[in-house]
């Protein structure tokens, strides 16, 4: 990429980075120019993405739920870089249940990973941010389900929608000080999660999985199912200066699903 899309010289940092989405937004950083760190529980699976990238690159271990494991995991980063310029606060997780059979381990479980994960690494990288005065940008992922709460997500929607509040709360505390927030809103895109949750719905819904995924592109107005590079490179253009002008957006990437 050239031009304002062009992430020569920047450094990032990707959580959850080792596959699906987060694979394929360090890919889309990598052939932006960015020197890009993956911050994963599965460190062998972020090393193996790593060996693919133009620019070098390497791989930390994280917890994202620990601020212990987070400190370590972005002094890491920040050194092996020589610095930091984008977070891309990607790790998340899923379960699937009615509502009413949602256990306070699957509440727990979401919530840690999704929004007490996104705070934690939001905050960390902030401090430093901050420390070097300088301009930076971090891009959440959050979910359509950030938008409209999704039957049998209660749970997952609810950690989503808190991803959404946190970042344009915290877009507007850090847009005076150069750093623009804002987070992507992917719909029903083709990764190992989604695949176990086509599982998970179609046993909860009485259907066949192929019907489940036949809904997913019926209710998606480009007729098709999202793959993680839709997703990746527009979060490329938010962390490039493109979107120089953009703090506190919530991004939809559904295919038409969402439109507001």
């Amino acid at each position: 990429m050239a031009g304002i899309f062009d992430l020569t010289g920047r450094k990032a940092l990707v959580t959850g980075g080792a596959k699906g989405i987060g694979a394929a937004i360090v890919r889309a950083l990598d052939r932006a120019g960015a020197t890009v760190a993956i911050a994963d529980l599965d460190v062998m699976a972020a090393q193996t993405v790593i060996a693919e990238l133009s620019n070098g690159g390497f791989a930390v271990e994280i917890d994202v739920t620990k601020r212990a494991s987070v400190e370590h995991a972005m002094g890491q980063a920040i050194e092996g870089l020589g610095g930091l310029d984008i977070l891309c606060a990607n790790a998340g997780v899923s379960t699937m249940r009615p509502a009413v059979d949602i256990t306070d381990e699957e509440w727990d479980f979401n919530f840690d990973v999704n929004a007490r994960g996104v705070f934690l690494t939001n905050q960390i990288a902030t401090r430093y941010f901050l420390a070097e005065k300088k301009p930076a940008v971090i891009v959440n992922t959050a979910s359509l389900a950030a938008k409209v709460g999704a039957p049998l997500l209660a749970h997952y929607s609810a950690s989503k929608f808190a991803v959404f509040g946190w970042t344009q709360a915290l877009a507007r505390e850090l847009a005076p000080k150069g750093i623009r927030v804002n987070c992507v809103c992917p719909g029903f895109v083709k990764t190992s999660m989604q695949e176990r949750e086509i599982v998970w719905e179609a046993e909860l819904r009485g259907m066949t999985p192929e019907a489940v995924r036949a809904e997913y592109v019926s209710l998606t107005p480009l007729g098709r199912i999202e793959e993680p590079e839709d997703v990746a490179d527009v979060v490329v253009f938010l962390a490039s200066d493109a979107s120089r002008f953009m703090t506190g957006q919530g991004i939809n990437i559904t295919g038409g699903f969402r439109m507001d």
